[in-house]
């Protein structure tokens, strides 16, 4: 249950944004919710997870953006959202560590840093299609890596840690009841 709320959140942290005219914050839920939703459920809940993002991708473009909505120019993204939760699945399933935490997030935000930004290049004239091009289309999508990279890391500590602390709570409190008990 725990996995679909994270979904629901990542839903979520892209929709809002856009009905309170904040867009400029650039804090989504997306890539720490799909690592935690993937560690959580196994691969075949995948699909749905897919789905529910691509529902929403739709509805951003065509009711948000008011951009006519071309399949193709989703495809990878929607293949980056099946790759993150299948990432999760594979190294966060049962052995989330801080590290490995820390390296799926790093890993999260820069491969959709390479791909989305290489998708613009490869498929709009924004930038010369040159290797300088492409490479100034890299260097204009810093800030957007760096806001990523934070809001993914700040939502999969929260998705994995605040789990891990609240039993590390519960395991206090029951060995400090135990130890009160008279012998």
């Amino acid at each position: 249950m725990s996995a679909y709320f994270a979904l629901f959140i990542a839903i979520l942290s892209r929709i809002l944004p856009h009905m309170f005219l904040t867009t400029s914050v650039g804090f989504t839920a997306v890539g720490g919710g799909l690592l935690y939703f993937g560690a959580r459920r196994g691969r075949w809940h995948t699909v749905a997870a897919v789905l529910a993002l691509m529902v929403t991708d739709y509805y951003l473009t065509t009711s948000v953006y008011n951009y006519p909505f071309h399949v193709s120019a989703y495809l990878a993204t929607w293949v980056w959202y099946a790759a993150v939760i299948l990432l999760g699945h594979q190294a966060l399933a049962g052995k989330s560590t801080f590290l490995r935490v820390a390296g799926a997030v790093l890993a999260t935000s820069t491969s959709f840093f390479l791909l989305s930004n290489f998708a613009v290049w490869a498929g709009s004239m924004m930038y010369p299609h040159t290797a300088a091009g492409l490479g100034a289309c890299y260097v204009a999508g810093i800030p957007f890596y760096a806001n990523d990279l934070m809001s993914t890391a700040i939502t999969a500590g929260a998705f994995f840690g605040l789990p891990a602390l609240a039993r590390d709570i519960a395991a206090t409190v029951r060995e400090g009841l135990h130890s009160q008990r008279p012998a």
